[in-house]
């Protein structure tokens, strides 16, 4: 009994001087993914960055433009990372590794109000692809392991519709290094289909009202009169808004409040950090991807 109470009262103790450091938090530090260039990355972040020092009083806010999913992955799971917004399949990984090591607070919300977005696959017009049955024998570019609608979709949804395994059916599959670099292939002729992320609302012209593809028409990077679209997946549950759970439940109850409030507050850094024309936050829980944590788990692991 007494090695037990010991025990206890050094979880205790060890409980207390988490949430002690946690309330006297000086930097915060935010994980953004990978798949679209650095430069753009933290441009888009600066205002975040702003509006949390302004709101919370830390000293710094460091955003870390990772070089792909993993690195912010691995930054949650050992906890140089206190915040990401993560995809699906990423937020599944870090859930398989350590089902304590963060806790999803908010998702966001398309403007019809779902909480699901799409993998599409897009092929130049003039590749004379019309449908994903049409890739037979060509190149399926994915954007990264990691990724939701970039991979983990694709990889076992295209073959739904093909009746084949992607790497039986199409001559070459290749990771394009994210989101951006993989339409940006499809787009130069280097693959013959990209799969990537988008909404699926909204005009093809505009590139759809969010996601990659409407990134890249709004920089001007991509003329989408050149590109079709050749397959659409199933619904995906939209990504999660997660916290380190090291910070404890005061913190999560705080930036859920925080970011709530900002596409009201400020719509214009809403629409940078989330790239496109969302309708807002909404409030999510694990057991909205047990669905996906579970296809992770049979189709690549953690």
């Amino acid at each position: 009994m007494l090695k037990k109470a010991l025990f206890a009262a050094t979880a205790i103790l060890s409980l207390a001087a988490g949430a002690a450091n946690a309330a006297d938090l000086k930097e915060f530090r935010v994980g953004i993914l990978g798949g679209e260039n650095e430069t753009d990355r933290l441009r888009n972040y600066a205002c975040l960055a702003d509006h949390l020092k302004q709101e919370f009083g830390f000293e710094k806010v460091s955003l870390f433009p990772a070089a792909d999913y993993d690195g912010v992955i691995q930054g949650l799971l050992g906890g140089t990372l206190d915040f990401a917004e993560l995809g699906a399949s990423g937020y599944a990984s870090v859930y398989i590794k350590d089902p304590k090591a963060v806790t999803p607070i908010l998702t966001t919300q398309q403007k019809d109000g779902s909480t699901g977005y799409y993998s599409i696959g897009l092929a130049l017009k003039s590749s004379g692809i019309k449908t994903i049955k049409d890739a037979k024998g060509k190149k399926l570019g994915y954007a990264d392991p990691d990724s939701t609608s970039g991979y983990l979709v694709p990889l076992t949804q295209i073959p739904k519709d093909t009746g084949m395994p992607n790497d039986k059916f199409f001559a070459s599959t290749q990771f394009s290094g994210g989101h951006e670099n993989n339409l940006l292939a499809a787009y130069d002729g280097k693959v013959d289909v990209a799969v990537d992320d988008s909404s699926g609302i909204g005009d093809f012209k505009d590139g759809y009202t969010s996601g990659t593809f409407r990134k890249e028409v709004d920089k001007g990077a991509v003329d989408p009169n050149k590109l079709v679209e050749v397959w659409r997946s199933p619904l995906i549950p939209n990504g999660p808004l997660v916290v380190r759970n090291a910070l404890g439940e005061e913190w999560q109850k705080k930036l859920t409040a925080f970011f709530t409030a900002l596409p009201e507050k400020d719509h214009k850094c809403f629409a940078a950090i989330e790239g496109g024309d969302y309708k807002g936050y909404a409030p999510v829980k694990h057991d909205f991807y047990n669905a996906v944590v579970e296809v992770r788990k049979a189709a690549i692991g953690g």
